[in-house]
């Protein structure tokens, strides 16, 4: 077979658009450079694929970094180790005078001049940016730096040519291709037993992706403080800030949190796609019955529609959800949020800024002024916002927010506890929807659950499949495969405990006994309680009962 040339390589099996590849190939006449590093750098190609790209093209191996790791690194004088490893190449080995080497680009005409001049014998594998500052950390001689230390002018001057310089360019844009890859939510950067270490967040649970260099912690940590606009002298109290780029042709918000830590910085990035995100009932997962009921709530003209569970439960994206199915050119819709995380088409968004002044409640009554029909409430933290939210639905207003509580029924004490008058909370409350999120089942590996029959016999789903009228129990689990990053687990959706209050919930006494009769409520309408619709969702296979306990028991 004919070998591809590098631009066919890139647009058959990298998926660069033939657009971008021609506006990369005319910028590459007039000004030089490698075509992959532009590609790179328009934000066409993510940077963690050049070293597969290399290895294509090349027809060389790529590094198994697990080899590597645990063995002594050879010996190398200080000379030699540094010019190889500011030009991105790690030894890996010398066995009777055969080197081994990994390397980010095997092209590089100053090693190979290097390699000629020494008459050296090499075997060469393709790394990526991050492999090869991992491997780089075996050099103890290369671990500088305390990053604990006080900085001062001379010291910002050099933190900000480190930031700048090639080696963490690539290593930040490769971690942030990779999690993006992977579908991560968030991605940790924090010390961690002398090194430096990368957790994904992926459908909610951590994950680790990679051990740094301990001496790329100053430069990684800089290099996020200048683009998210915090100040790189600042150690010593927490920060947050924003970064707006292109990576991969996707346009991304990065939310960056800084915070002290004894031996460091922890740097927390929160990832908001702005391209793909879906607010459609259908793509939260909502039972069948439970999604009726909600869509009745949201279609009459006043009341409250509370949201309640724990942070990053989806409580945001699902009245965001809400909003998008009512939102059409006869209503005004306007939002109160802290922050605004992501931009809908038509509707009036508004941030909170508390340092003057501007809270919810002050934000909420300028927000009734404007006559909206819908307003939608971040969340309901005092008695002040409680009141004027649940006094503008009286006075014609549909009204959706969130509290934490951790079932549907204590949003009600919440609300008594914050201060709010019972009176008030029977006239205008709708419906509470308490949520979690659980983890789907991978589609592309999911098998027979080898552990179903001890598992119906443990949380007894015969009966609870017989309650719900389903006529079989279908448990499954994911093998694990690409598709999923062999965790099992591909996607997310909502487990759900609905409350509509109703004229039986106004009628009761908002006392101590409160929750368990309206929990008893419930259950006589045969409605399923967090724990009960997670069942519901195992039994009929689209999750593991292990998750459902794990979110919701």
């Amino acid at each position: 077979m004919q070998k591809l040339s590098l631009a066919e390589l890139l647009v058959q099996q990298f998926l660069v658009s033939p657009d971008d590849l021609a506006r990369a190939e005319s910028y590459q006449k007039k000004y030089g450079g490698r075509l992959e590093e532009i590609l790179v750098n328009m934000g066409s190609l993510p940077d963690d694929q050049i070293a597969s790209l290399y290895s294509q093209y090349l027809e060389l191996p790529l590094v198994n970094i697990g080899q590597w790791l645990d063995n002594p690194p050879p010996e190398v004088d200080d000379i030699s180790l540094r010019f190889l490893i500011d030009n991105h190449w790690v030894p890996l080995d010398n066995y009777n005078d055969k080197w081994k080497f990994a390397c980010r680009y095997p092209l590089n005409l100053s090693v190979n001049e290097w390699l000629t001049q020494k008459n050296l014998v090499a075997d060469i594998y393709v790394a990526s940016e991050s492999d090869i500052q991992t491997l780089s950390a075996r050099f103890t001689q290369l671990n500088v730096t305390d990053s604990s230390q006080e900085i001062g002018g001379d010291e910002e001057a050099k933190l900000r040519e480190l930031a700048t310089e090639a080696p963490t360019v690539n290593l930040l844009n490769s971690l942030i291709s990779r999690a993006l890859r992977q579908g991560a939510s968030d991605m940790h950067l924090e010390p961690y037993n002398g090194r430096y270490r990368a957790r994904f967040r992926v459908d909610g649970v951590l994950h680790e992706a990679e051990i740094l260099a301990p001496r790329m912690q100053l430069p990684i940590v800089t290099r996020l403080k200048i683009l998210a606009g915090m100040d790189i002298a600042e150690k010593r109290r927490p920060q947050d800030g924003k970064i707006e780029m292109k990576i991969a042709n996707q346009e991304l918000d990065i939310r960056v949190s800084a915070l002290p830590l004894n031996d460091g910085e922890s740097m927390v990035l929160r990832f908001l796609r702005k391209d793909n995100v879906q607010y459609d009932m259908s793509v939260l997962g909502l039972s069948s019955d439970i999604e009726s009921m909600i869509r009745e709530d949201i279609k009459t003209t006043a009341g409250v529609v509370l949201l309640t569970g724990p942070t990053g439960s989806g409580k945001t994206t699902t009245l965001y959800t809400f909003l998008n199915a009512l939102n059409n050119d006869d209503v005004k819709i306007i939002t109160l949020e802290d922050p605004v995380e992501y931009q809908l088409e038509g509707i009036n968004q508004v941030q909170v800024n508390s340092d003057i002044g501007f809270s919810f409640a002050a934000g909420l009554r300028s927000v009734v002024r404007q006559d909206p029909d819908i307003i939608m409430l971040g969340e309901i933290r005092d008695k002040e916002t409680a009141q004027i939210a649940l006094q503008s639905a009286l006075t014609g207003h549909l009204v959706f927010s969130t509290v934490h509580t951790n079932d549907a029924a204590s949003a009600y004490t919440r609300l008594l506890d914050l201060g709010v008058e019972e009176f008030l909370l029977n006239a205008a409350l709708v419906s509470i929807v308490a949520q979690r999120l659980a983890r789907k089942v991978c589609s592309e590996c999911a098998m027979p659950d080898p552990e179903a029959k001890m598992l119906i016999d443990k949380y007894k789903l015969s009966s609870l499949a017989q309650k719900f009228d389903l006529p079989e129990i279908k448990l499954t689990k994911g093998k694990g495969c690409e598709h999923c990053s062999n965790s099992g687990y591909k996607g997310r959706m909502a487990v759900t405990e609905y409350l509509r209050c109703d004229d039986e919930i106004k009628a009761m006494p908002k006392d101590s006994d409160f929750i368990p009769k309206a929990k008893k409520h419930n259950a006589a309408l045969s409605r399923r309680t967090l724990l009960e619709d997670g069942f519901y969702k195992a039994i009929i296979g689209l999750t593991t009962v292990e998750e459902v306990v794990r979110v919701a028991g």
